[in-house]
């Protein structure tokens, strides 16, 4: 909250990330005399590690990951049992990407240790512990039920371990749901075959999966440690989207009422990752054609409000998400701007607006919000097309389908945002996302799927070198794909996964985001275009 001080200075109470940035005064009536401050904000490091804990064979080898985020960038260092490993690094023991990836190349017993991987900026430092066991027996001692994708196609659901490209589950049509005994995918009158229909799905906290079936007006809850359907709940009519929000364990629940949209509504399941008897709660919004929630990440791990809109209006609406009640109307009236989709990013609190297209004008401009005054401050400087942020905020990834640009802007620590690269391409993108480098700290390479198209695009973010995989097969055409505009998605496994998935019409795509190669095919899986990773169970 910002007030102004008796001797007319700006108080900011409590200074998070949103508010790095220009704050100009000037002297009342007189505009011309004015002065800017530059706010830096410095964040002390967070890290995750992984895994927490492995057992491995001699011989074979080894990773232990550290992802480190602040501002300035943090500096890692590793210590295997207290003992500084700089002066150990040799061919067997590498350090990857400045230090994220720990590398054993061959594993001995005398590997065995805790080793802490320390993070340190100029305004903290965090550690965390990664152990690493060598033991004759540590192969499947237990099978692991998690670092899975879980597909939702028209034969049911197909539990993938990208790894080994092995389907570990399938989970049929036929099967029952444990609470109810219904049939997970219900026969339809007149069809032939069994078959399943699904939209959009959600993990929560790894305990759950929550996944939409449209035309049963319900959504399923799949437990992740059991691998089965235990319970579906009965929601307004054509269930299309889902949002999990993780500051507040609930599920949110975009339904259309018909295929025509005629009478939207939005619904929520608190408690989300209690999965026992769940229950779903009313919101008093209309008119929702749809909503768009904040993501969380290492440093902004709470999130307060999200937004809704109606697609033929040119305004959005800020919704407490704690009270489910909305707080004000952001008019976007003067800029005749429709909004379609909305992006943010926590470095400098802006939303990102992609207007919908007029037939007059060829491509409308992004729309920029300063979430600190929830102020317009105008047009994104000439760039259209749907907007995508990285993980951690610091980039922003728009894609103008129609003209095959995508231009790529970085967030500096000043909060500014600046067009570093202008990519022509002939892909129209239906899905993009950012898989962290292999190679370089606090990088990305971006992937991006086409509505048309059987070639995957991958751009490295560092450089803006671009490639391309080839031959991905078709699509699922956007009549078998009305929920969403992503006919074909791509999905990524988290955080430290380096494998990515993208559906065809009637096969499913593994992708190494290490190599950049195609790993597998997995064929017969129809429509699979509904996927969710889920890390460790």
């Amino acid at each position: 909250i910002q007030d102004f001080g008796e001797d007319d200075s700006l108080y900011i109470t409590k200074v998070t990330t949103i508010h790095m940035g220009n704050y100009t005064c000037h002297a009342y009536g007189y505009e011309e005399l004015y002065q800017t401050h530059i706010l830096q904000v410095n964040v002390p490091p967070v890290i995750r590690v992984y895994p927490e804990t492995q057992a491995q064979e001699p011989g074979v080898s080894a990773s232990l990951k550290c992802h480190a985020e602040g501002i300035p960038n943090p500096r890692i260092t590793w210590l295997k049992n207290g003992i500084d490993i700089m002066p150990k690094l040799s061919k067997q023991l590498t350090l990857l990407a400045n230090g994220s990836e720990l590398h054993i190349s061959s594993v001995r017993y005398e590997d065995t240790g805790a080793y802490t991987c320390i993070a340190k900026n100029e305004v903290g430092v965090d550690e965390d512990i990664s152990s690493l066991f060598i033991e004759d027996s540590a192969r499947k001692t237990r099978l692991s039920v998690g670092n899975m994708f879980y597909v939702f196609s028209d034969d049911g659901i197909t539990v993938l371990q990208p790894n080994e490209c092995e389907i570990r589950r399938h989970i049929r049509p036929e099967e029952r749901i444990f609470t109810s005994y219904e049939e997970i995918c219900p026969r339809v009158e007149g069809e032939g075959t069994q078959s399943c229909l699904w939209a959009s799905a959600v993990n929560v906290r790894d305990k759950y999966i929550y996944v939409t079936q449209p035309k049963q007006n319900r959504v399923m809850i799949i437990d992740t440690q059991t691998q089965k359907a235990i319970q579906s709940l009965d929601v307004d009519p054509l269930p299309t989207k889902l949002h999990y929000d993780k500051s507040h364990d609930q599920v949110w629940v975009l339904s259309w009422g018909d295929m025509r949209k005629s009478s939207p509504t939005l619904q929520v399941i608190p408690e989300a990752s209690a999965g026992e008897d769940q229950h779903v709660i009313r919101t008093p919004f209309e008119g929702v054609d749809d909503f768009f929630i904040p993501p969380t990440n290492l440093i902004i791990n709470h999130v307060r409000f999200g937004f809704i809109f109606n697609k033929s209006k040119s305004a959005v609406h800020k919704i407490d998400l704690e009270t489910v009640t909305h707080i004000k109307t952001i008019s976007f009236k003067n800029y005749s701007c429709v909004p379609q989709t909305m992006a943010y990013t926590h470095l400098g609190g802006y939303f990102f607006v992609q207007c919908r297209r007029n037939r007059s004008v060829a491509a409308s401009p992004q729309l920029v919000i300063d979430s600190v005054t929830d102020a317009v401050i105008g047009p994104n400087s000439g760039v259209s097309g749907t907007p995508y942020i990285s993980p951690d905020g610091r980039y922003l990834v728009s894609a103008d389908e129609d003209s095959g640009r995508i231009k790529v802007q970085a967030l500096t620590v000043r909060g500014e945002i600046k067009l570093i690269y202008d990519l022509q391409t002939n892909i129209h993108v239906s899905d993009l996302t950012f898989q962290p480098s292999f190679t370089e700290g606090n990088q990305y390479y971006v992937y991006a799927t086409s509505h048309l198209q059987t070639d995957v695009l991958f751009v490295e973010l560092s450089t803006g070198k671009m490639n391309v995989l080839k031959n991905l097969k078709d699509p699922i055409t956007s009549k078998d794909w009305p929920w969403s505009n992503y006919n074909r998605i791509m999905k990524d496994s988290g955080l430290f996964g380096q494998y990515l998935i993208t559906p065809a019409k009637d096969s499913l795509f593994v992708i190494n985001g290490r190599q950049n190669t195609l790993r597998c095919e997995v064929s017969g899986i129809r429509r699979g275009n509904t996927v969710v990773w889920v890390g460790e169970v």
